[in-house]
């Protein structure tokens, strides 16, 4: 563990990534070039682990020119990414500071103003109610390895489970400052996923898929809320409802539930896929005041080509630890994030789950960067060349 005061003696210096090859993938260039939604990569992901023939009216984003496949690790690590590489929030963080007592507490229901209790207490666990200053922007670096665990394929009666457990490492470097403005570059088995935010606009950019913006109000990247930055995550759930006690491994916690109401999520409707709700829940341990599980739940809805209704869950559990000192603030340095997509038919009785986890490593972290200004954080042109944006799962 790292003092603050030796912290601010230590010079801070640039950590490069691993040099990897730039441009579009050369794969892709094979497959045709054909530029697909998020939801046609990972429906045809699921098309391969089920063995069906493709559909004439499909994405042929796996497979190529010639008929061939991609290879099955290559398609479970774009699955990984696309699921656990920058996954957003469901809300944007709230405007106002949170930092101060809740007014007029007669009139807010009681669940809202137990919230707001619990978090004046994670602010004050973390060490962010003791800073003079805030941090102005922030530095952080870490290490990943991703595993694609099993698939479970349902037909009716019939069960079967595949998977070989593939997995990669990689590793990522993460730059925010305030407000409302990241970057994330994330290397793992040779492929680089880019994201970020100038505060008004969140893209992401994969060799697969090219450059794209999310759809909706600008939300916070989930890796950041993580344990990274205590007040970004203070600030997300600075609306949010108690709802009760639950114990998480050996510790009770309180549990804090925020969601993207019915305007938001239409929002981020696009094409056939249509978003239903997308929920956070917060765990926060009632004897050190931290925050150690956060778990997300998204559902959508989308229309295929074949007239058929299909409902895709993505439910992301992270379990979040190791918090040390930091210039004074505790920032959690190890975690593990269980991924499972679901997804049926609305009238079939056919379903496939797959599950799929992250754990993560925290290598350094450092606050108010000198020079870091918010040139850095903007967007590619590329994503306004394009008349409509893509939705991101």
């Amino acid at each position: 563990m790292m003092g603050s005061k030796a912290r601010k003696k230590q010079m801070w210096s640039p950590q490069p990534l691993t040099p990897l090859m730039e441009g579009p993938d050369p794969e892709m260039q094979e497959e045709g070039g054909k530029k697909e939604s998020s939801w046609e990569a990972i429906r045809e992901w699921f098309r391969a682990q089920k063995g069906l023939p493709q559909g004439s009216n499909l994405s042929t984003s796996a497979y190529g020119s010639n008929g061939s496949t991609i290879p099955a690790k290559r398609q479970d690590l774009r699955l990984l990414l696309g699921v656990l590489g920058c996954p957003l929030a469901p809300i944007p963080q709230a405007s106002e500071p949170v930092y101060h007592p809740m007014p007029h507490i007669k009139d807010i229901p009681f669940e809202t103003s137990t919230a707001h209790y619990i978090i004046q207490q994670y602010l004050a666990a973390s060490g962010c109610l003791k800073q003079q200053k805030g941090n102005k922007n922030m530095y952080a670096s870490g290490m990943v390895k991703m595993v694609c665990c099993e698939t479970e394929v349902s037909a009716g009666r019939n069960v079967k489970t595949l998977g070989t457990r593939s997995g990669e490492s990689g590793c990522f470097v993460l730059w925010q400052m305030l407000p409302g403005m990241w970057s994330l570059e994330l290397v793992v088995g040779g492929n680089k996923v880019v994201a970020g935010s100038d505060g008004k606009t969140v893209w992401r950019h994969t060799p697969w898929l090219g450059t794209h913006a999310a759809k909706g109000p600008q939300r916070p990247l989930r890796r950041i809320i993580q344990g990274l930055d205590p007040k970004s995550t203070a600030s997300l759930f600075a609306k949010a409802q108690c709802l009760g006690e639950k114990r998480i491994g050996d510790d009770d916690c309180f549990v804090l539930k925020v969601s993207a109401d019915r305007e938001a999520v239409m929002e981020r409707s696009e094409g056939p896929a249509e978003v239903i709700r997308h929920a956070l829940y917060g765990y926060f341990c009632q004897k050190s005041g931290l925050l150690i599980y956060l778990e997300d739940s998204h559902l959508t809805r989308v229309e295929t080509p074949e007239n058929e209704t299909v409902y895709w869950e993505t439910t992301i559990g992270s379990s979040i630890a190791d918090y040390r000192d930091v210039d004074g603030v505790l920032i959690a340095h190890q975690g593990r994030s269980i991924a499972t997509v679901f997804r049926c038919g609305e009238l079939s009785m056919e379903y496939t789950r797959t599950r799929m986890e992250e754990v993560w490593n925290i290598d350094d972290v450092v606050f108010n960067v000198p020079g870091l200004s918010m040139d850095y954080f903007i967007a590619p042109a590329d994503i306004y060349d394009s008349s409509s944006a893509v939705q991101s799962p």
